[in-house]
């Protein structure tokens, strides 16, 4: 898009426009609020996808705000490398990145409106599920799962076929909701193991110990061991232990 007029206004000028627009002003409101005409204004709602979503806010420090993503705009439009553009609002060079290939426009330009707009609308919930909407990827994954393939490899072989295709990609986690929800068919696709249920995710979660607060046996004390303290009583128990057993193999095999 060329850098006519409407263009050259501040960042900060534009930013009061679309936060305008958010609170529920009218275009030329919004216009005469912050200093430029209505058909500047309306150039900038243009150039913004014709649409405003509602900003709920971050919800979690890891999403990028409005804020992050005119300063990665205005980081490309002075050629800055991505690697100082993500220093500076400290974020990841890889979010960075990401960011830039997912929400630029259709003409190869990054806008940041048009960008928080697009990341607005994917994160709204609830929305159908992936196979569910994608008929050519849903029989793509039911005949490889009837081929007797795992989930993972079915998303690595959807990655290196379809590569340049988002609509064609699924993640190893995607597949097991979908089968187990039944958008796959319960006969023709099923996991090679025959389950029918997914097994508990514990990664990186250690297993809770049955007996609260309890002492590991590689945890006793060192006199249990050596048995060099006299009646000590986990020493007792363990020697009782052994005593009532050795009499139960006796009578046992008397």
């Amino acid at each position: 898009m060329p850098r006519y007029a409407p263009n050259r206004m501040p960042t900060d000028v534009k930013r009061r426009y679309f936060e305008l627009l958010r609170e529920g002003l009218m275009g030329a409101a919004a216009a005469r609020e912050v200093g430029v005409s209505t058909s500047c204004g309306s150039l900038w709602f243009i150039d913004a996808g014709s649409m405003l979503v509602p900003d709920p806010g971050p919800i979690c420090p890891r999403f990028l705000t409005q804020d992050d993503r005119i300063a990665i705009a205005d980081g490309l439009h002075a050629k800055q490398p991505v690697k100082e553009i993500a220093a500076s609002i400290g974020k990841s060079l890889s979010t960075v990145y990401r960011e830039i290939e997912r929400n630029r426009k259709p003409d190869g330009r990054y806008q940041p409106w048009w960008a928080h707009n697009q990341a607005l609308l994917r994160r709204g919930r609830p929305k159908e599920e992936k196979i569910r909407s994608h008929e050519p990827l849903r029989t793509l994954v039911r005949e490889k799962l009837t081929e007797k393939w795992s989930p993972q490899q079915v998303s690595r072989f959807l990655a290196r076929s379809f590569g340049n295709d988002p609509a064609m990609r699924a993640s190893p986690e995607t597949i097991y909701r979908a089968l187990f929800a039944g958008l796959l068919g319960f006969k023709d696709a099923r996991l090679r193991t025959g389950r029918t249920r997914r097994k508990t995710q514990r990664r990186g979660v250690p297993q809770p110990n049955k007996i609260k607060n309890m002492t590991l046996i590689h945890q006793r004390p060192l006199e249990v061991n050596d048995r060099t303290q006299p009646g000590h009583w986990e020493g007792d128990c363990a020697t009782r232990s052994c005593t009532n057993l050795s009499g139960l193999t006796d009578w046992r095999g008397g």
